[in-house]
């Protein structure tokens, strides 16, 4: 079964921008979104397997919504309350990112 980010040979996507953005981070809040997930991998708490289907199983409207970086904060918070280090409350207080 195919999933929301598995988008090829789909038409209406547009063309992909293959510019050089060099750039790693375009806001504060994405770079430590970056160190966050870095890490609780490497202190176990989940590992890249779980990350990738956390964030692939957001919901489509969602999924398509988001930027990278939004996707990754999902996974983080899914996969937070998945393996019981939060609770659902938990992750609710944290809200959305702040910016």
């Amino acid at each position: 079964m195919a999933r929301i980010n598995d988008v090829g040979g789909m038409t209406g996507f547009g063309p992909i921008d293959t510019t050089d953005d060099t750039e790693p981070f375009h806001a504060d809040w994405e770079a430590r979104v970056f160190a966050l997930n870095s890490a609780l991998v490497r202190e176990g708490v989940y590992n890249l397997d779980e990350f990738r289907d956390a964030v692939e199983t957001m919901p489509p409207g969602e999924y398509l919504a988001a930027s990278y970086y939004e996707r990754w904060f999902h996974a983080i918070r899914t996969l937070l309350v998945r393996k019981g280090v939060l609770t659902a409350d938990d992750v609710s207080r944290l809200g959305e990112r702040d910016g």
